[in-house]
């Protein structure tokens, strides 16, 4: 199975935008790797809208 190509790049774009690292470094990551940023990342959003 293949990871999707559509998710592949929100995930690259998400992490990119936030970290402001570059779309070879995000693709170098390994896969749970980037998934983890992606989600630290949209807590450190949650907690950040809710403002704590």
């Amino acid at each position: 199975m293949t990871y999707a190509a559509d998710r592949l790049h929100e995930e690259v774009a998400y992490v990119a935008y936030h970290f402001h690292w570059s779309r070879g470094e995000v693709l170098d990551l390994e896969h749970h790797e980037r998934r983890r940023w992606v989600a630290e990342i949209a807590r450190i959003n949650t907690r950040v809208n809710e403002g704590r």
